[in-house]
């Protein structure tokens, strides 16, 4: 079997968790071969760059300093991760990847997209995912949610409602013309959500 990459994008709260669950156990299921990764993250140099972005004790972080950061840990996950796991012929599953950087850099933060471009090509060594599901949601609505969970907000949940606003903006301008993102309303049913998600996965497997 050919290997596959899938990401999932989306503002904190949109339920990109429950989706990577629903997915994994899927392809468990139909004997498929896959593998979960997140970013930043997934490899023990990366999971140590994830603590210091994510830790609410750096709010002086300048958003140059957290677009690097991002993308070096990205630049780790794509070399002892996913490019490894997409020859074993696995799928590979990502929460998040650089369709996050854009949104939340390159837009929220004002970055702009030419440099956040640039950056995430040379991160990736020009990787791109062959599907991303962005779970569209209002940032209201996906503030209530994260509320409803019990695990304290990180830094990047802490930005507020404007900041979340900004981002789910660029996630859009993003998806505009682009067929690898397909856009789905998060507010719908995460089984509504899941059949959408499951029905583009196995045609692009083939099965």
């Amino acid at each position: 079997m050919k290997g596959l990459f899938v990401t999932f994008e989306g503002i904190d709260g949109c339920g990109k968790t429950t989706q990577i669950e629903k997915l994994s156990s899927e392809l468990e299921s139909s004997g498929i071969p896959y593998v979960l990764i997140r970013e930043p993250g997934g490899t023990e140099i990366g999971e140590k760059i994830r603590t210091i972005l994510l830790d609410k004790a750096n709010s002086r972080m300048h958003a140059r300093t957290e677009l690097l950061l991002y993308e070096a840990a990205r630049a780790q996950i794509v070399e002892e991760r996913i490019l490894p796991e997409i020859k074993e012929g696995k799928v590979v599953i990502c929460d998040r990847f650089f369709d996050s950087t854009m949104a939340y850099q390159g837009f929220a933060r004002g970055l702009g997209q030419e440099a956040v471009e640039m950056l995430n090509g040379f991160s990736t060594a020009g990787l791109s995912p062959d599907v991303t599901f962005l779970l569209d949601l209002d940032e209201m609505t996906a503030y209530e949610r994260r509320h409803g969970r019990s695990d304290e907000e990180d830094r990047l949940e802490a930005e507020g409602l404007a900041f979340m606003r900004k981002v789910r903006e660029g996630y859009l301008a993003i998806s505009r013309n682009n067929g690898r993102i397909h856009v789905i309303d998060a507010a719908s049913t995460p089984d509504e959500i899941f059949q959408r998600v499951k029905q583009v996965v196995w045609e692009v497997l083939e099965l």
